[in-house]
């Protein structure tokens, strides 16, 4: 049975200065976006739409802006919406820690949708171009959990030659490091599925829609192994929050996937 390591979660210290594992996984989450979206933009069909590095540098600064106050915000409302009405301040607290995928999604669908506007392009090209380069910034995500030793996962059998000991929990019961899990299915897995899928010329809509679908399943799986959230339990139908979460967007995923390839969101 294997025990988690327990990282010191700063990176590097510089007198008052620490830099912490789980903010560098950020930046490696948006250096990576960036790299893959300029070599998006260089291939079809959007070189012959016009689109360009600087394009990819705005739209890379909207994203940003929406990871951060979407994924807070989505914390706030998904997850503790009772705690933080009562201490609003709270709410600005974030080193305390405290983010959510989902809402960091929605933060992320707002900045494409105020940047296609800007740019007077269709929401499902911006989206497109981005989705493939999703997933290794997810990826980039779960190892910083994994390093901090947060997000653990349920109870595992003691002779999974996996199950890991986590001391953060509090508890000396081996789990699954679902963080791990979650690495490699809505980030490796996915990426690789996503950038292969891509590599073609897709209806427009068609790559956005596959990468609801997959990272909501691929998410509502992984979910199944991880420690629901210790103030929430599992809801209706013993399912988490997370997994709630994920039914719209394996729905909609498959509906936008359908409608693209009746050419739908055609310009």
């Amino acid at each position: 049975m294997l025990i988690h390591p327990q990282f010191n979660p700063i990176a590097v210290s510089l007198g008052p200065l620490k830099v912490h594992w789980y903010g560098l996984t950020y930046l490696v989450a948006f250096v990576a976006a960036y790299l893959l979206g300029v070599y998006r933009a260089r291939q079809q069909p959007f070189v012959d739409r016009g689109w360009t590095r600087q394009h990819v540098e705005d739209l890379l600064f909207f994203a940003m802006l929406g990871v951060v106050l979407g994924g807070r915000l989505g914390y706030v409302l998904f997850y503790k919406p009772s705690f933080y009405f009562s201490h609003p301040m709270e709410i600005f607290a974030v080193w305390q820690g405290g983010m959510a995928f989902h809402g960091g999604l929605l933060g992320v669908i707002t900045a494409m949708a105020v940047f296609a506007k800007r740019q007077g392009r269709h929401f499902f090209e911006v989206a497109d171009l981005v989705a493939p380069c999703v997933p290794i910034g997810l990826a980039a995500g779960r190892i910083g959990n994994f390093i901090n030793g947060e997000l653990w996962g349920r109870t595992a059998d003691a002779s999974l030659p996996w199950a890991m000991v986590f001391p953060e929990s509090g508890t000396d019961i081996p789990r699954h490091p679902s963080q791990l899990y979650q690495f490699s299915l809505e980030g490796l897995l996915l990426f690789v599925l996503l950038w292969i899928y891509a590599r073609k010329p897709r209806q427009q809509g068609a790559v956005a829609g596959a990468f609801l679908f997959g990272y909501g399943v691929f998410r509502f799986v992984a979910e199944y192994f991880r420690e629901p959230d210790s103030f929430l339990g599992l809801l209706a139908l013993n399912m988490s929050m997370g997994q709630w979460l994920c039914v719209p967007m394996i729905i909609l995923g498959a509906l936008f996937w359908v409608m693209a390839k009746k050419d739908a969101f055609q310009p």
